[in-house]
């Protein structure tokens, strides 16, 4: 996957889009790009591209306004003021449509990285801020507290819904880079809704390696849980193979890892492939490095359920510091060695 990490703002516009107002409110002039609301902009933008629900997408072959736009900016044939207002107007005529979608800002954001130029776009939904009145009631003050309902996410808060958008090209992985979070809340009446992806973006989502590898590291995980109950012993074998081939295998061949992993048990090889293929996961899963890196950097093992052990990757392959011992009736021992210092907390 492309991990960017330099990235320069150009260009950033926002919009207005209410729904109790029967047209978007457009912005006539592009941001002022001070320091603070630089800083504001950038670390929205570098938040979303570490997201780890940031899906790589195609855009369809439909005729589609977001596409055909983003492409006249991205190609220099448009200027990101002119686009942003179209984009706006195209969430805005959807928001109207529909009548589910919440009230927003549109950012539309222009900025150059190491993979080259891209068009950002940000439904920022409102979050409910508050603040006080202050009022004066027979020569007396009284201050209250009221709802404001039309504050922007703060810069430290997870976008829902934005796009990356890059010059479509014949040798693209992707065109775009996509998250849309759907409510957890099943009440709410735009649950399961995928009118960002499907009817304003317009595109389909794929696989990068970093969804092939968190695919396959969490079917296995569940796979080891429902099937090795009771055998702490078998379910550290599964486990450290796991990690072993994370490590130092650029592909997993899924066929080859169960016949590896569980030897001449046919049963739980045949078990352990039918399992991943009803999870998603495909025959050949190739290895998302750096998104491995991180993921064993630290270790949290859960035991017994009423223990909780964190190692970091170093201290959990120091055969001086942390030992696994199998005692041969399934159970295991998890020995911490050479102890100089703790804290209890």
């Amino acid at each position: 996957m492309e991990y960017i990490k330099e990235i320069n703002i150009l260009d950033a516009v926002i919009h207005v889009l209410d729904n109790n107002s029967d047209e978007p409110i457009l912005n006539a002039f592009a941001l002022d790009l001070n320091e603070e609301t630089y800083t504001f902009v950038a670390k929205h933008v570098q938040r979303c591209l570490k997201d780890e629900e940031l899906k790589y997408a195609f855009f369809t072959e439909d005729r589609n306004i977001v596409k055909e736009v983003s492409q006249e900016f991205l190609s220099g044939e448009n200027n990101i003021l002119n686009v942003s207002k179209e984009l706006a107007k195209q969430l805005f005529i959807l928001m109207r449509s529909k009548g589910n979608i919440p009230s927003c800002d549109l950012l539309t954001v222009s900025f150059s990285t190491e993979y080259g130029l891209f068009l950002g776009i940000f439904k920022m939904d409102y979050i409910k801020n508050y603040m006080h009145t202050i009022e004066y009631v027979d020569d007396k003050i009284g201050i209250d507290i009221i709802p404001q309902l039309t504050g922007l996410p703060s810069s430290s808060s997870r976008i829902q819904k934005c796009a990356f958008i890059k010059a479509i090209n014949s040798d693209n992985a992707y065109d775009l880079m996509v998250i849309d979070k759907q409510s957890k809340n099943k009440n709410a009446e735009d649950y399961g809704s995928n009118y960002f992806i499907d009817n304003y973006l317009g595109c389909r989502i794929i696989d990068n390696e970093r969804d092939m590898t968190k695919n396959f590291v969490k079917a296995a995980e569940k796979w080891t849980k429902n099937n090795l109950k009771e055998n702490a012993s078998e379910q550290e074998k599964v486990r450290s193979h796991i990690k072993k081939s994370l490590k130092n295998e650029e592909n997993i061949d899924i066929n080859a890892f169960s016949d590896e992993v569980f030897k001449d048990n046919t049963e739980l090889k045949e078990n352990f492939k039918t399992f991943a293929k009803e999870h998603g996961v495909v025959d050949n899963v190739a290895i998302d490095k750096e998104w491995v890196d991180k993921k064993l950097k630290r270790i949290r093992l859960k035991i017994d359920k009423d223990m909780d052990l964190y190692l970091s990757e170093e201290a959990y392959h120091d055969f001086e510091r942390f030992e696994i011992k199998r005692n041969g009736d399934g159970s295991i021992n998890m020995i911490l060695k050479h102890i100089m210092n703790y804290e209890e907390k």
